[in-house]
């Protein structure tokens, strides 16, 4: 039962109990916010891989369940510290990963959702996750040159197989969401949406939610934008995935941390940190939504857990929908490479 806390126009739990969302049409509930663990691969800096077990278990003490890799990070380095890190508590999470993301001869991600990559490629990831069965697999990327009826054709072999429960899709377009229903249900769509990043909201959750799908938000703090962590002279390192992206380089990122200023004040009126007003925003709704913000930082995933408790007042939403129109932030979201895999 929610209390009133003082200082707080909307209304928190004082002792955090985690929330959760039925995933699909399944029967398995994931916590309202997950954890994304892209950045144990060291695609936003170095991490000591060490530290990846003291991040899931800062996010299993929060009451977090759902956990979120894939095959691509770090060359399959993520999916095995999660395996090693949650097997000794596999009964009680949902791990998700992603298979059809391979490295082309250049080095830059490619697509591949044929068949026999997307069998072989989640028989790569139950071994380095060190289970039996894959609670919710992705096709991480729509492959143009593979009808996607073959592709998850292919995923509904492995739940009939018993090495999938659930499948989903990542970054699909409208079309391509509603053929690939028709195959088989898909349980989750995954796609970037924060403040910073609305353009779902025309087509795809109201799909989402007509079809039963529970959307996942990856970059729910707009890699780092809605976090107050970036300044106008920010300067990435070349290991930072954001250096290559248009939104953080330049007169675009000095535009973008100008408009995402005033959320510190909403923050501050609230009793919030700013990542904790951003992600309370995402899944604050009625509809399916769980968010899975990534960290390298075992506090930062304590304060964003918190956030799942919050519920904004009215007022606050139409504040926050007023200052972060679609057209808010400048430059692209992706570098021109990866919006290119996009299927949307």
């Amino acid at each position: 039962m929610a209390k009133p806390n003082q200082g707080l126009a909307g209304w928190i739990v004082e002792e955090a109990t985690m929330q959760f969302r039925k995933l699909g049409q399944s029967d398995i509930a994931v916590s309202r916010i997950g954890l994304g663990c892209m950045s144990f691969a060291g695609s936003y800096g170095p991490m000591d891989p060490s530290h990846a077990a003291n991040v899931i278990d800062a996010a299993l003490d929060t009451g977090i369940n759902f956990f979120d890799t894939a095959d691509v990070y770090g060359a399959g380095l993520s999916e095995t510290l999660v395996g090693k890190a949650l097997r000794p508590v596999r009964q009680r999470v949902v791990i998700a990963t992603k298979g059809g993301a391979t490295r082309g001869a250049t080095g830059l991600p490619e697509n591949d959702g044929s068949p026999r990559h997307l069998k072989a490629a989640c028989d790569a990831s139950l071994k380095r996750l060190g289970i039996d069965t894959i609670d919710l697999y992705y096709l991480h990327r729509v492959d143009p040159n593979v009808p996607i009826e073959d592709s998850v054709g292919a995923l509904a072999e492995m739940v009939r197989a018993g090495k999938v429960r659930h499948i989903g899709l990542s970054e699909a377009s409208p079309d391509t969401i509603k053929r690939a229903h028709a195959v088989h249900p898909v349980s989750a769509l995954q796609t970037e949406y924060s403040l910073s990043c609305r353009f779902v909201e025309a087509e795809i959750l109201p799909l989402c939610e007509a079809l039963g799908i529970t959307f996942v938000a990856y970059g729910p703090l707009g890699r780092g934008l809605l976090s107050g962590t970036l300044s106008a002279d920010t300067v990435l390192p070349a290991g930072d995935a954001r250096a290559v992206i248009p939104r953080f380089s330049g007169e675009n990122l000095a535009h973008n941390v100008r408009a995402t200023q005033h959320l510190r004040s909403v923050a501050d009126a609230h009793g919030l940190s700013v990542a904790q007003l951003a992600l309370a925003w995402v899944v604050g709704r009625s509809f399916p939504i769980v968010a899975i913000p990534g960290t390298r930082d075992a506090g930062r995933v304590t304060a964003n857990a918190k956030a799942a408790e919050v519920m904004l007042p009215d007022a606050v939403w139409q504040e926050l929908d007023e200052l972060f129109s679609e057209d808010a932030m400048q430059g692209a979201r992706h570098a021109t490479h990866m919006l290119a895999r996009n299927n949307l």
